[in-house]
């Protein structure tokens, strides 16, 4: 369980464990929030994305009409070792490897207790994040352009729980900081 102090400095715990079903969601969060650019990352950070892999694997993923189009066009299939769930306001639209709805109440009727990771994109987040119990946020010391943005995270409502900082090297064009916060009940 992810215990810390909260701001009176009582015990807060983290709603994480006590809520069915884990709903977390991961991204990479640039300093200015933005999260893509013309449906891409818009840095080059390997580590990242084997860190996305290992921590997602096995589980099942939420995201997006472009999020899903997005990893077609990089992979030609959808992510590997996953269950795939695509939202899409688009009636009886459907895509080959991924199951598609409509809602996010359709979402969390077909999820039922399973743990989900919510990737992406902007629209999701910001329709999931009141609903989560963790966040896997990979800060990265970015501060160009975008047209995709993270939602602002409510200090006070969330935890540290751990912190991972990395230094750019030959193969990460940017530091970044592996984060995990918890939700205060």
């Amino acid at each position: 369980m992810c215990e810390n102090q909260s701001s009176a400095g009582k015990p807060a715990r983290a709603f994480y464990f006590m809520n069915k079903p884990a709903i977390n969601i991961i991204a990479a969060v640039g300093k200015n929030n933005v999260i893509g650019l013309k449906n891409s990352l818009p840095w080059n950070l390997p580590a990242d994305l084997k860190y996305f892999a290992q921590t997602t694997k096995g589980k099942t993923v939420l995201m997006g009409e472009n999020t899903f189009i997005s990893i077609l066009e990089k992979i030609g299939k959808p992510l590997p070792g996953r269950r795939n769930i695509v939202l899409t306001d688009k009636k009886n639209k459907k895509f080959s490897g991924a199951e598609t709805i409509n809602s996010i109440e359709e979402a969390m009727k077909i999820i039922g207790d399973e743990e989900i990771f919510v990737i992406g994109g902007a629209s999701v987040y910001r329709q999931m994040l009141p609903l989560a119990n963790r966040l896997y946020i990979t800060e990265v010391d970015y501060n160009g352009s975008g047209d995709a943005f993270f939602p602002t995270i409510a200090q006070n409502k969330w935890t540290l729980e751990k912190e991972e900082p990395h230094m750019k090297n030959d193969k990460n064009n940017y530091n970044y900081n592996f984060k995990i916060y918890c939700r205060f009940i």
